[in-house]
This record gives C-alpha cells, sequence and structure tokens, in this order.
C-alpha cells in the first residue's frame, strides 16, 4: 500500500489542473448563458415625460458604457395645446453597461445654445473624431403650436458627452430642416445626410474635410421621408429613413447613388409590449459583424387599438431593438425574435 501512495499523489496532481480547468469552463459558460438575455420590451421607456424618440447610440470612452441620446418629447404634459409637446424638448440620455440589453436614465444634455425663449432640441446624431465628440442637433427658436417655423442644423463640441459647446449653425440650403446623420467616407472626409423640409421634405446632403466646413451639395435621394440613417454593413452602405409607414431602404456601392428595396422595415405591428405600431426614426450599431436597429414606436397609435387622438397614451413614445439579417442582398427583420443585444467596445 505504502509503493502505491507516491504514484496516487502523483495521478491525483496530474489530473485536478484539467478537473479545474473544467470547471473554470464550466463556470464561465454559466455565467455567460445568465448575462446573455434578451432586451426587454420596451427597451427603454423615458421617466420624464414618458415620450422618448429618435435615438442615436456613441461609445463613452469616459465611463465605459453605451450612451443612448434622444428626443425628449413632452408626452405627459397636459398644459400642452397643438404641438407644444414636441416643442420645447431637450435631448435626455440613456446608459447601459450590459451591451446595451438594459438601460436606465442618466441625465439631460448641457447643451449651451439657448438664444431663443422657450428653445427646442431634436434629433441629434453624434460622432467621434480626434478625441473629440461632435453633436448635430436639430434647432427650434421656440416652442410653437404648429410645425410653421424655421429650423435649423447646429453643430455643438464636447470632451465628455454631457457638456456641449455651440460651434456653429451649418449653412444649408433653407431654413427649415432637420434630422442630420453623419458618416465618414473611405477617404476620411465626412458628410451629413438631413431633411429638407421646404423641398417635400426629401433628403439632401453636404461635405466636410474636417467635421468644421461644409459645402451643401443638394438632392440626395428624391423620395419623402426623415431621419436618414446611413450605415456600412456587408460590404456595401445603407440609408434607411422614416416614411411614417415603416422605414425605407435605400443601399449604395458609393454614397452617391442610391438604389431602394421593395419591402419597408417595421410596418407591420409586432407583438411585444408596446411595439403593435409602426417604427420610427431608427440608429443601427454595427457591432462584431452584427447590426441592431434601435426604433421608436407610438404604442397607442396602433391600428388595432388606437388611443384617443391627442391623449397621453396617443403621444407616449418607447424605444425598442431588433436585429437586422441580411438576405439575398435586402435588409430584413423580425421584431417579434428575442434580441440578444451584444454592443463591444469600439476598436
Amino acid at each position: 500500500m505504502k509503493s502505491l501512495l507516491p504514484f496516487l499523489l502523483y495521478l491525483a496532481l496530474l489530473i485536478s489542473p484539467s478537473q479545474t480547468r473544467a470547471q473554470k469552463a464550466t463556470k464561465a459558460t454559466s455565467v455567460s448563458n445568465a448575462a446573455a438575455q434578451p432586451a426587454p420590451k420596451p427597451l427603454f421607456s423615458d421617466p420624464i415625460y414618458d415620450g422618448v424618440a429618435d435615438p442615436v447610440i456613441i461609445w463613452n470612452k469616459q465611463m465605459r458604457k453605451w450612451w443612448m441620446f434622444y428626443t425628449n418629447r413632452r408626452a405627459t404634459d397636459t398644459t400642452a395645446t397643438g404641438v407644444t409637446w414636441v416643442h420645447g424638448t431637450r435631448i435626455g440620455i440613456a446608459e447601459s453597461g450590459d451591451g446595451g440589453t438594459t438601460w436606465r436614465y442618466r441625465d439631460t444634455a448641457n447643451i449651451a445654445y439657448r438664444p431663443n425663449p422657450g428653445y427646442t432640441h431634436w434629433a441629434p446624431d453624434i460622432v467621434q473624431d480626434k478625441g473629440m465628440y461632435h453633436m448635430f442637433l436639430t434647432y427650434v427658436p421656440g416652442t410653437f403650436t404648429d410645425w410653421n417655423h424655421p429650423r435649423v442644423i447646429v453643430q455643438l463640441s464636447s470632451t465628455d458627452l454631457l457638456n456641449w459647446k455651440y460651434v456653429q449653425t451649418l449653412p444649408l440650403v433653407t431654413d427649415k430642416v432637420i434630422d442630420a446623420s453623419v458618416f465618414k467616407l473611405p477617404d476620411g472626409t465626412w458628410r451629413l445626410w438631413y431633411n429638407n423640409e421646404r423641398d417635400h421634405k426629401s433628403i439632401y446632403y453636404t461635405d466636410s474635410p474636417d467635421l468644421r466646413h461644409w459645402t451643401d451639395r443638394g438632392q440626395a435621394l428624391n423620395e419623402r421621408g426623415e431621419g436618414p440613417k446611413v450605415f456600412h454593413w456587408h460590404e456595401q452602405y445603407w440609408m434607411i429613413i422614416d416614411q411614417w409607414k415603416g422605414m425605407a431602404v435605400y443601399h449604395s456601392t458609393d454614397l452617391l447613388h442610391w438604389q431602394p428595396q421593395p419591402e419597408r422595415l417595421l410596418e407591420l405591428p409586432g407583438q411585444g409590449r408596446d411595439d403593435q405600431a409602426i417604427g420610427g426614426h431608427c440608429d443601427v450599431v454595427v457591432s462584431n459583424g452584427r447590426a441592431f436597429l434601435f426604433y421608436f414606436t407610438h404604442p397607442g397609435r396602433s391600428k388595432a387599438n388606437p388611443a384617443p387622438a391627442n391623449s397621453i397614451a396617443a403621444k407616449r413614445s418607447v424605444i425598442q431593438v431588433t436585429e437586422l439579417e441580411f438576405n439575398d442582398g435586402r435588409l430584413i427583420c423580425d421584431r417579434d425574435k428575442p434580441t440578444f443585444v451584444q454592443l463591444a467596445k469600439p476598436k
């Protein structure tokens, strides 16, 4: 028996490391599976006015979290008349520490551009370049009861994503423009698409070599729609616009000539909570080869069970998310399919 002890000890030492590795692997798999929960429906509701819309998602490198900026519509303002509830708005911020699966309200962006009483901030887009964040924000000079007023796109800068300084008002072709979408071109220059409300709400664009000097190039897309979103995926460029009856999709190889696909996204109602209405004004985040579409809905405007006009239920809006799929050259999505959001830290 004594002669067997050295051999048994040796055998135990030989086996235990592999068992430890197996136990660690099992534990890691268990943790990974536990974290891989589908995104809730809705993904996010604004706790201030219950009117979140027009989301844009960006990595906050200082906080090491994903931040969502959005138009904070005042859906629960019972004193609102006409469309004042979508004016006088601020830009809300939500944050996610788990790769975009869950979000919590963080703050309101401190935007130091308020030259008019009752100023309105709408639909930002944000890019990061050379250590600086740049926001392109729709600015309306007041809180109005109708839509018949000018709006411009202003450029702001920030080092922390929270405090923003005015840089300039972009020199665009008219005084009634909304919904910037900014994209870095392959040659290192920049292009911004926007909605020209004075030209049948078609999509225009402007170019810049340095995010400072801009030259308007005119019409990019002769289609009615707003909230353009441009991104690169599956070796081509895509533009998604909100046509108020679902999201129209276009693709391009050169960012100048755009071909439509027949089907719209998010036109048919979903079955999830607060997801029975059409999807509107989206952002798309491409991460590790996957593409996630963040959009907003008005739950009270479902065709099957519409809320009374001008009620809080008809005004409130929420953010939802779904994953895009590339199928036979087209973009599709299934808003009822569980969405496992995994946004990785940008390289």
